[in-house]
């Protein structure tokens, strides 16, 4: 499969480390670009469920794509997430293209881009914050339900459901939340004087133009994957959501199967990148 060329790609909420993670298919697309720019935003490595009983190969071979895309030169900008926040303590460290941060601004054609997670706007993280942990497993448990039940579904050949779809659809708070968190992120960028606002966060894929008192700006949101499986690309001075689609990596997924040489390599740039950061912070 012949690499799409991307000037810059958004992924968030990609939750490593879970089982809703759906670290296969992101491999999958990681292996069908070739991006300039790569914004990590938020939630990539879930600390807050980590376990050292559950961080599948495939997981592992997400975080090698990665490091392979930092040693062949491509910007790599990992900004932190709530889920994530335990590496703030590291934010600003910089190694070859790739840098940790907590929020980002791009210049993008003739306007600038505001990027960060988005987890500040979130009432329960800022108070709660064993509440919102609770809330994450419970979330994860549900998403393991789901997967048995779209099993069973597939199996009878039905149409798959997303719970989680479903709960949020049905609650108004959940709508308002929703709203008021784009609403709250538009306002702040137009204060801010930006053209384009990019977050993560709340898991759900959008761009729309948010008319504020003081202006209007672009509002833009990179999904997750754990349920909608989708990213942000930039290209030409205009905004996509890509959302990944099993039929379109039926032969990838085939050669994956297969010896994979080109993980090998991945393994030695990782190698090779560890040593350089022991080279440069040998503290």
């Amino acid at each position: 499969m012949a690499k799409r060329e991307v000037e810059l790609v958004v992924i968030s909420d990609v939750h490593l480390g879970t089982y809703g993670c759906h670290a296969k298919e992101l491999l999958n697309y990681l292996k069908s670009i070739k991006p300039d720019t790569i914004i990590l935003n938020g939630d990539i490595i879930d600390i807050w469920q980590f376990s050292k009983s559950y961080f599948p190969e495939s997981h592992m071979k997400v975080i090698r794509r990665i490091m392979k895309f930092i040693t062949e030169g491509v910007r790599v900008y990992y900004l932190t997430g709530n889920h994530d926040e335990m590496l703030r303590k590291f934010s600003d460290l910089k190694i070859g293209s790739f840098q940790l941060t907590d929020k980002l601004v791009l210049p993008l054609g003739n306007k600038k881009a505001w990027f960060f997670h988005g987890d500040v706007f979130d009432v329960t993280m800022q108070h709660s914050k064993w509440l919102a942990k609770m809330g994450a497993v419970g979330y994860d448990t549900l998403i393991i339900i789901n997967s048995i039940v779209n099993w069973l579904l597939t199996l009878s050949n039905r149409e798959k459901m997303s719970f989680s779809k479903k709960i949020k659809a049905r609650f108004k708070d959940a709508v308002k939340f929703i709203n008021q968190f784009e609403i709250t992120a538009a306002e702040l960028a137009v204060e801010k004087g930006y053209g384009y606002v990019v977050c993560g966060h709340i898991h759900q894929p959008e761009i729309r133009n948010i008319e504020t008192e003081n202006g209007d700006v672009l509002y833009l949101n990179s999904g997750d994957w754990v349920e909608n499986l989708t990213a942000l690309e930039f290209n030409n001075d205009a905004w996509s959501i890509y959302k990944y689609l099993p039929e379109h990596y039926a032969q990838q997924t085939e050669d994956n199967d297969l010896l994979d040489t080109e993980d090998l390599n991945e393994k030695l740039d990782v190698k090779l990148m560890f040593e350089r950061f022991r080279t440069e912070f040998p503290g």
